[in-house]
């Protein structure tokens, strides 16, 4: 067939399908071809001359569209601390009227790789990527997506080994488990234990690299146990655990996983905080509901998500960034589960 008989036939999802790019890059080629990578230009461009491609009204409006979309991809909902960044996000994108589509990774049903082909066919203009699970071809598949599809990113309440290339907003969490673990050696704990997750998740890396200094600085020995967020697994582990281990200082990196270990240490007629010290590492409803209430560093979850959209939409505006990887500050809560004074 004739570039002459293809006219008139061939679709913008034709055009973005051989371009391998999204409709809202071909738009762009289109309408705002400064705002597209020369050599994607360049692609898009030979792909319609090559389908004789006439752009009509709807791709016209694509790039000129009032309405402005924003992804958010979250690693799983129930998670207290998700939910209350989801609240910080949805604020600030009621102030800009933004539109805010979720999408939930279900590591079992689908990989993060279509969810995001999904997000990309969407024609959304940024996304905010929740999922602290980051592998090196994770993270080179999302600077693609920056820069193949011009769609700003932004790592929300994770980071990925101090690398820029795609801006964060988090706290430092090597600091917060450095203090949190100073915390319970000032208290006198000597066999202080760090909860953490089998799973492999950055932040919880830079949690555990804070933990260990500080034990290795007291001359103390670190021990690092690993178990899952699921309170059906932990549970057991834990029982097991008060069989062939002693303990006087506990960190957990996340609220539900030390309520978990409070609730087994009663069970096993071990004392918090008297004959044991736990703390939490969020500062969600769990460690106020919990009995005694949970001691935890205090990260300003409904402020990352805040701010993270905030950045997001200075580089859907293509605005500069003072500073690519933002900390906010943190603190720490003391409540009954530690010996305070």
């Amino acid at each position: 067939m004739s570039k002459k008989d293809r006219m008139g036939k061939t679709t913008i999802y034709d055009v973005a399908g051989a371009a391998k790019v999204s409709l809202a890059t071909v738009s762009r080629a289109i309408n705002n071809p400064e705002k597209v990578k020369p050599e994607t230009r360049e692609r898009v461009l030979n792909v319609i001359e090559e389908l004789g491609y006439k752009p009509n009204a709807f791709a016209k409006g694509l790039a000129s569209r009032k309405s402005t979309t924003v992804a958010v991809l979250v690693p799983d909902m129930s998670r207290a601390s998700i939910a209350e960044m989801m609240n910080g996000i949805a604020d600030i994108a009621r102030v800009y009227k933004y539109s805010v589509l979720l999408y939930i990774l279900d590591e079992e049903d689908s990989s993060e790789e279509e969810i995001l082909r999904e997000i990309i066919a969407a024609q959304v203009d940024g996304i905010l990527y929740l999922n602290d699970e980051i592998t090196p071809q994770q993270y080179d598949f999302l600077l693609n997506i920056e820069r193949e599809q011009q769609i700003p990113i932004v790592l929300t309440n994770t980071t990925y080994h101090e690398r820029d290339d795609i801006p964060s907003v988090s706290i430092d969490y090597e600091r917060a488990g450095y203090e949190i673990t100073r915390k319970l050696i000032e208290e006198g704990r000597k066999n202080i234990y760090m909860v953490s997750t089998v799973r492999k998740y950055m932040v919880n890396d830079l949690k555990e690299k804070g933990y260990l200094r500080a034990m290795e600085e007291a001359a103390l020995t670190p021990q690092i146990m690993r178990t899952s967020g699921r309170i059906t697994v932990n549970t057991e582990h834990f029982h097991e655990y008060f069989k062939h281990h002693s303990v006087d200082g506990i960190i957990a990196v996340r609220d539900s996983i030390a309520v978990s270990f409070i609730n087994v240490a009663r069970a096993n007629d071990v004392r918090v905080p008297e004959d044991i010290s736990v703390c939490g590492f969020q500062n969600t409803k769990y460690a106020r509901l919990s009995r005694p209430n949970l001691t935890c560093v205090d990260v300003p979850i409904y402020d990352i998500g805040a701010v993270s959209m905030r950045v997001l939409t200075k580089l859907m505006n293509q605005e500069a960034l003072d500073e690519r990887i933002i900390n906010l500050d943190h603190g720490i809560v003391s409540r009954d589960s530690t010996l305070n004074d």
